[in-house]
């Protein structure tokens, strides 16, 4: 079946059905359109007529489905406080970066490849291509905001990617991915191709991932397991795959931590350690040494039950995702609570189980929603310096 003929039958399959005369009439008599039979034939002019009619009709109706499948805004805070969040949109498959084009939304397109279990999370510098590691898959998706494609990587026969969880870039845009399944850091140039492993031997259950580029370390969460001492840690290696140091060892103290999983460094290259069984985040200095910190473990607002991911924007607030409310708490330096925003849904907006968080320098948030199978994009907005000072009234 040929392009026209594909065109023909797919305007046919969405037009209403017709008992009298008319154009709807006209078109259901046979496809596809172009072999449409009649005991006199048609010209190349009426056949162009009634196809452009059709067009007309079908662009009306699919923008019409579009506008109705719209989801309404959505700001936090609620009314009568300024909103200082707002959700942008939902990122599953190539459909997402961009409206498709008539003839692919009438035809049909290729079966796309959708996020199905998304972890890890980072931003090249220009915040064209968001990485998302996705352990069902065995891959890392690439999507290009600039070009509207999408891409993997971690399909390598010899080197494949069996059970990623974090993922972070250097200054050249490679990518280091830590890949559970193989307990090591997995390391690919932009265009995919392997160049190293990291960490063999020397890592039990690698999950969050994040790279100082301006010092050339990159800092890998050993999870572990319950009967894995020499893990939950956070170990320290150059970018070639030099073990520099660790960091802490499996208790309660501080800079200890119980099952850790997501970092995140802020623009002074502080580490931030969400140190999940503890329910707190722990910050260290760029050489390792325990600094503050804040969280405890509860159900009140500023409690953490499940915190997960964990981000720093320009203005230093500190984002913390909590997976079992399915929402993103934030901090000022001092530990003191802000603002939250999201919650447990499906509605765009809401999240289901989210986990890895990372924000843009224009303060535009990713949130990875792992059960959810997308990622949640939102901004911040309305908000200065100022506004992370509790001092000073409302904060972000």
């Amino acid at each position: 079946m040929n392009a026209s003929d594909r065109l023909s039958s797919a305007i046919v399959s969405i037009l209403p059905k017709a008992s009298g005369s008319g154009l709807a009439r006209v078109l259901l008599i046979k496809r596809p359109l172009m072999n449409v039979a009649f005991r006199t034939r048609w010209t190349r002019d009426a056949r162009f007529a009634v196809n452009t009619a059709a067009l007309a009709w079908c662009m009306g109706m699919v923008a019409g489905c579009a506008a109705q499948q719209k989801p309404q805004d959505m700001f936090w805070p609620d009314p009568p406080d300024k909103p200082r969040i707002r959700f942008v949109r939902n990122l599953q498959s190539k459909s997402d970066l961009g409206a498709p084009a008539l003839l692919e939304t009438l035809v049909g397109r290729d079966k796309e490849q959708a996020l199905y279990q998304p972890m890890g999370l980072a931003l090249s510098d220009d915040c064209q291509r968001l990485y998302v590691a996705d352990r069902v898959w065995n891959s890392v998706f690439v999507f290009d905001f600039q070009s509207k494609a999408v891409r993997t990587i971690g399909g390598d026969e010899r080197y494949p990617l069996t059970m990623p969880v974090g993922v972070a870039l250097d200054g050249d845009e490679n990518v280091y991915v830590a890949d559970t399944g193989t307990r090591t850091v997995r390391v690919y140039d932009k265009t995919g191709k392997f160049l190293r492993g990291i960490g063999k031997d020397q890592l039990v259950r690698p999950t969050g991932i994040t790279i100082d580029a301006t010092r050339g370390r990159l800092y890998v969460v050993d999870t572990g397991q319950n009967d894995t001492p020499e893990a939950h840690r956070v170990k320290v290696f150059d970018l070639a795959g030099g073990l520099i140091r660790e960091i802490g060892r499996r208790g309660e103290s501080d800079g200890e931590f119980n099952f850790p999983t997501f970092a995140n460094l802020d623009a002074q290259g502080r580490l931030y350690v969400v140190d999940s069984v503890n329910s707190r985040i722990q910050v260290f200095d760029p050489d390792g040494k325990f600094l503050w910190k804040f969280g405890s473990s509860g159900d009140h607002i500023g409690n953490f039950a499940r915190p997960k991911g964990v981000a720093v924007d320009s203005f230093g607030n500190i984002y913390v995702v909590d997976s079992r409310w399915g929402n993103v708490q934030i901090f000022n330096q001092q530990g003191q609570l802000l603002m939250l925003f999201a919650g447990v849904g499906e509605y765009p907006g809401l999240m289901i189980n989210p986990g890895a968080i990372v924000i843009d320098r224009h303060n535009r948030i990713y949130v990875s929603d792992t059960l959810g199978r997308r990622v949640s994009i939102y901004e911040l907005i309305g908000t200065s310096a100022e506004d992370s000072l509790e001092s000073r009234g409302t904060a972000p």
